[in-house]
């Protein structure tokens, strides 16, 4: 698949999620939480297939509309603790996880200057810790966030890996 297939297809997936399930949901007064949304594609798509900045930008606003996150959590993490993690996964890799060290060194410092450039929005975590802690930073980072989730008492997860 070309880079710019592949490109387009998120971006086509993207629109329909947005506008099939996000935009009503949030219509509803609910909240929204994606694991993955239009940075990704900034970064794989733009940053990591060398796609042009702008086209990818132009094409995220095209897909989303007005639909930008409020806050983005990027979990970072050296590409050696990650391939040592997948290495402990049941399930087959996909095309994304095989592809080479270069590739995802230019993911890890995209989605690092990405947490640079939008220090407001996107909140950098250190990946290489527990489960449990990653869980405690991102609940107080929302919580600082929006202090209505404070009266909520969190449960405990599951941390089992997929």
């Amino acid at each position: 698949m070309t880079a710019e297939t592949e490109l387009l297809l998120f971006e086509a997936s993207r629109s329909q999620l947005v506008r099939e399930k996000i935009q009503p949901a949030l219509t509803r007064g609910e909240w929204v939480i994606c694991d993955r949304f239009f940075d990704s594609t900034t970064v794989y798509q733009g940053a990591a297939r060398n796609l042009d900045s702008k086209l990818v930008k132009s094409l995220n606003a095209f897909a989303v509309g007005d639909r930008v996150p409020d806050l983005t959590f990027v979990l970072d993490i050296d590409r050696g603790t990650a391939q040592s993690r997948l290495g402990n996964r049941t399930k087959i890799r996909d095309r994304l996880e095989e592809e080479s060290d270069a590739f995802h060194e230019r993911v890890i410092q995209a989605y690092r200057d990405l947490a640079k450039n939008e220090p407001k929005r996107v909140v950098q975590i250190d990946g290489r810790v527990s489960p449990d802690a990653i869980e405690q930073q991102v609940w107080h980072q929302l919580v600082d966030r929006f202090p209505v989730l404070a009266s909520y008492q969190t449960s405990k997860i599951s941390h089992q890996p997929s």
